[in-house]
């Protein structure tokens, strides 16, 4: 099923938002959304929503895995676990940054980063979309993969489920702060070690360039400073989100947006040759 899975993401990228399971994550944890009147409220709710969540997917495929049909369960099965991880679809989005067009690279990267790119430089937006390339190899692929071999389809898509909450729901502001809290630390529980994974796998294509920089900036985020430390290392980059973080380094050009994405493709062949081997074996 991995295999099938596999080739549908690189053939076809994404399939269309209507139909596209990750859109539909998150309806309950909006719906329940609402003014509440104390911080343990929001929390709970917040928590809550995100266990119905999980309960809903997972009671769905435990239902398909019931089908009769074995065809169109597995078509159904290979096309879910297929919408948990995004190998194509990730290397296009930052494929279009790479324009020295100002006004159209700070559109390409406002849609794979959250910050505000209005006021950087060239510099700036291709180091965020490299931070983005490498900081996404394991939330994109790692992770759901690595849950998949752990748990089968359930492992991947409740890591889905997480990682999505957290992307709509783990802001540390006045909106999100309490509401979101649960499944942003749970995230971050989920991506301990897959993110590991994703910077010693990086690592190979420059053991002593990674280390470096791993041991330097690693721990500036519990996760996704690991694989991104381990990319910069290899690349030989500097990074920075201002007033944030700042990897020592010349920033990144346009040209070393094809040096990123060529380093993509071969820590994606070897993630894939990993998950195949593990799932033979």
């Amino acid at each position: 099923m991995i295999i099938f899975s596999i080739l549908l993401d690189l053939i076809f990228e994404e399939p269309p938002e209507k139909i596209h399971p990750v859109a539909f994550m998150g309806i309950i944890g909006k719906r329940l959304y609402k003014k509440y009147s104390n911080n343990l409220k929001y929390f709970i709710v917040g928590m809550m929503s995100l266990i119905l969540e999980i309960a809903f997917w997972g009671i769905l495929i435990y239902f398909i895995q019931k089908v009769n049909i074995i065809i169109i369960k597995n078509i159904i099965l290979i096309y879910i676990l297929k919408t948990t991880f995004s190998i194509k679809s990730l290397y296009r989005h930052v494929e279009r940054c790479k324009t020295n067009d100002l006004n159209e690279l700070k559109r390409n990267v406002s849609y794979i980063v959250s910050r505000n790119t209005n006021d950087l430089d060239k510099n700036h937006l291709y180091s965020a979309a490299i931070e983005s390339l490498s900081e996404n190899i394991n939330d994109s692929i790692t992770a759901p993969l690595f849950y998949y071999l752990l748990f089968g389809i359930y492992g991947s898509i409740i890591y889905r489920v997480v990682n999505t909450y957290d992307a709509l729901f783990g802001y540390r502001n006045a909106k999100y702060e309490w509401y979101g809290k649960f499944c942003a630390r749970l995230d971050d529980v989920l991506n301990y070690i897959p993110a590991r994974i994703t910077a010693l796998i990086i690592s190979f294509f420059n053991l002593k360039g990674a280390f470096n920089y791993i041991k330097k900036y690693g721990r500036i985020k519990v996760n996704s400073t690991y694989p991104m430390s381990a990319f910069a290392g290899v690349l030989g980059l500097g990074f920075e989100k201002e007033g944030v973080y700042k990897f020592s380094g010349k920033l990144p050009e346009i040209e070393d947006l094809n040096r990123a994405l060529k380093l993509y493709k071969k820590v994606v062949f070897l993630i894939l040759t990993f998950v195949i081997l593990g799932e033979i074996i």
